[in-house]
């Protein structure tokens, strides 16, 4: 769906001198020196201020924030329910017994840690992009959401995955841990075709405790995305959604790109040539909002959390806006 350096992309001549001087020095790929500057000091700086703000949405909540109703642990008392045979006798009611001779077990709420797994798309198709490569974006974005997780005492987990790619970071807690994340990130392997069907199914599987799923793609594979996301809510996963996109490849209207031009595939071998007119730019943008709107009202009518997120707006701007709009360690 994209091409190599972004959604399209001119033939490109050999150039001149290219070979003339085997001895001379290469320039450091973009993606090297991108991931040397990825988690520098100016970044850690920006998660610090991060967790300070986000301390203060959440004011008052203590580690574990959910709640969870579990057989005579916990202090605050929920419910009843009858007992069964293997109960501790300990924690039936006897008042009850008494005045209305019925066998019933005193429930309470327990605070319980919140297990939280990133999951981030390492495909080919994430690796385009124009100034800032929607991988690199969807990689400061999962640091960030781990960071705040670690400070809460919250365990996080992080997979990166892609049709070809699987690999695990398991469930770490403490803030002093974010630098494993960061080392994770950086080092994962990448590419390959986007598969999240299969990498959601792995993902469900290999998780011994259901909880927050985020997952953090472009989404270029939308009936994978439907049964993937679905399959998490059938193991009792939470799963969040969020859309990695770049500017230009969602719309290209304003990049002034006209003329023949050759469409290539990033995940696969196809190539197409196409005479690019305003028209048919126009039609590609409207196109690629109807795929983006069918991924929203797909999460929303089943109660899954959903965000749009652009390469040009900040990451920490938009991790500011999940914790705003809820869905993401409320």
């Amino acid at each position: 769906m994209a091409s190599r350096s972004r959604l399209f992309g001119r033939r490109r001549k050999p150039d001149a001198g290219a070979g003339a001087d085997p001895s001379a020095k290469r320039a450091k790929p973009k993606h090297a020196r991108d991931d040397e500057e990825l988690f520098d000091e100016a970044f850690l700086a920006r998660l610090e201020l991060l967790q300070v703000i986000a301390r203060r949405l959440f004011r008052g909540r203590q580690r574990a924030e959910r709640k969870t109703r579990k057989v005579g642990s916990g202090l605050e008392f929920a419910d009843h329910r009858e007992y069964s045979p293997g109960d501790d006798i300990r924690n039936l009611d006897w008042n009850v017994l008494m005045r209305l001779d019925q066998t019933l077990v005193r429930l309470y709420e327990e605070d319980e840690d919140l297990p939280i797994r990133i999951a981030v798309d390492v495909s080919d198709s994430m690796q385009t992009g124009g100034a800032i490569r929607k991988l690199r974006y969807a990689q400061q974005v999962a640091a960030a959401l781990a960071y705040v997780g670690l400070a809460n005492l919250d365990r996080v987990g992080l997979t990166c995955m892609s049709g070809k790619v699987h690999t695990t970071l398991p469930a770490v807690r403490g803030k002093g841990r974010i630098f494993r994340v960061f080392e994770f990130l950086k080092s994962a392997p990448r590419g390959g075709p986007t598969d999240l069907r299969a990498a959601c199914s792995r993902l469900a599987a290999e998780s011994q405790q259901p909880g927050l799923t985020v997952v953090i793609s472009d989404f270029y594979d939308l009936d994978g995305a439907f049964d993937g996301l679905n399959l998490l809510r059938f193991r009792k996963h939470e799963p969040v959604a969020i859309q990695v996109l770049d500017p230009e490849e969602a719309d290209p209207t304003g990049t002034g790109l006209r003329g023949d031009v050759r469409i290539v595939d990033c995940e696969g071998t196809a190539e197409q040539d196409v005479t690019l007119t305003a028209a048919t730019l126009r039609a590609y943008a409207a196109a690629h909002k109807r795929f983006c709107d069918a991924l929203e009202s797909s999460c929303r009518g089943r109660g899954i959390p959903y965000f749009r997120a652009e390469t040009s707006v900040a990451f920490d701007d938009l991790v500011l806006r999940l914790f705003r709009q809820g869905g993401i360690l409320r």
